[in-house]
């Protein structure tokens, strides 16, 4: 029994050596194997540094650089309409009428009561040329020409009580001709010939359209960036500075803009400053209420290290790259990003200048990785 028990374990011990020894033999083919495999290719791009410059696009909203309501001063009937919709009309150029009759009327009886007044303000005069020899005289008493001096003198404030009312009447019967306050594009009627019309009513709008305004929103960090970014002539640095117009089609506008002002404080509920700034307009291509893209320079960022955005691993909101050193060795480096250019990214640090970073298949690539590099076209938009 004992030389049986024997057997087995001489048995078991000769299956261990040789499962180690063939265990051994797959190991070894295996790193054969992976000695014998060729260094994968991958595309590189050399870090390029320089100043690169970064701008923002935000969604504008056009309007007239100047915009008058156009209402009446006095109230009656509109018997006609003296412009044409849509086009564009002169400064003081009449645009309604209003029934000038009743307005004549009262010009006619404001007249009629000066020419009274006046006559009476030459009555008055005779009798007080008369009575002054005469109360010298000691012919009439003196409180006959104190009477007649003081009726003079009411009738020459009625005079001039009257002129006021003349003119008064003239301006009215003059505001029967509404009058355009600006010269601009006028809109559409808000009323129609026949309406009852008052100096609340709003008749129609005239907006001066060249230059034309653009108000936008910038939030809290961008507008820090343009305000320390230049100085301006109101002291808020940026302002003045270029700004590029991008049309509901995609196509550019052939003229370029510029910052006015800004609002005087932040929104508190969307954490954004409404900036102002104007376009030519000369054709009156812009109207008011248009939607448009804009685009204008925030910053400058100095000795910038740009990589092409395929070239970025992100991991849980941090960013590596695949750096080739001069063994053709990976090393997945950890860096610190900007703001986009075009394709490219910003790296604010963890490259060093002439660095080697795979911009194609860096998923597949793996951190002591020997690789063979092949130089890629240099990033676009990269000096």
């Amino acid at each position: 029994m004992s030389q049986g028990v024997a057997y087995l374990k001489k048995l078991r011990a000769g299956a261990g050596i040789v499962l180690a020894l063939v265990f051994a033999t797959g190991c070894q083919r295996r790193a054969a194997a992976q000695e014998r495999r060729p260094a994968p290719v991958v595309e590189v791009v050399t870090a390029v540094q320089q100043d690169v410059p970064v701008y923002g696009e935000w969604v504008g909203t056009l309007e007239g650089y100047v915009t008058a309501q156009i209402q009446p001063h006095v109230s009656g009937y509109l018997i006609r309409q003296d412009y044409r919709e849509g086009s564009f009309v002169q400064k003081d150029q009449v645009l309604f009428e209003i029934d000038p009759r009743p307005f004549q009327a009262t010009l006619d009886q404001a007249r009629a009561q000066l020419a009274a007044a006046q006559a009476q303000l030459g009555k008055t005069k005779l009798d007080v040329n008369r009575d002054i020899p005469e109360a010298k005289a000691k012919a009439i008493p003196q409180s006959q020409l104190d009477n007649d001096t003081q009726s003079m003198l009411a009738a020459r404030a009625a005079v001039q009580a009257g002129q006021a009312a003349v003119e008064n009447a003239e301006l009215d019967l003059g505001y029967t001709k509404v009058r355009s306050l600006i010269a601009g594009i006028a809109g559409i009627a808000e009323v129609q010939v026949g309406n009852l019309v008052g100096p609340p009513t709003v008749l129609t709008a005239v907006s001066q359209v060249d230059p034309i305004k653009v108000y936008f929103p910038v939030n809290e960090q961008e507008y820090l960036r343009m305000a320390r970014g230049r100085k301006g002539p109101n002291g808020l640095g940026g302002f003045g500075q270029s700004l590029q117009l991008t049309l509901a089609d995609g196509s550019v506008y052939p003229y370029r803009g510029r910052i006015l002002f800004s609002a005087r404080e932040v929104n508190q509920q969307t954490g954004t400053i409404r900036l102002v700034g104007s376009f030519p307009n000369p054709r009156n291509l812009l109207r008011p209420g248009q939607y448009a893209r804009i685009r204008a320079l925030t910053e400058t960022v100095k000795n910038a290290m740009l990589v092409p955005q395929s070239a970025m691993i992100e991991l849980q909101g941090s960013y590596q790259v695949a750096v080739v050193g001069a063994d053709n060795r990976v090393h997945i480096t950890p860096v610190e990003v900007g703001p986009t250019m075009g394709k490219l990214w910003v790296v604010t640090s963890g490259l060093t200048p002439g660095a080697r970073v795979v911009s194609e298949g860096t998923q597949s690539v793996r951190d002591s990785e020997v690789v063979n590099p092949k130089t890629a076209a240099a990033p676009a938009g990269a000096r």
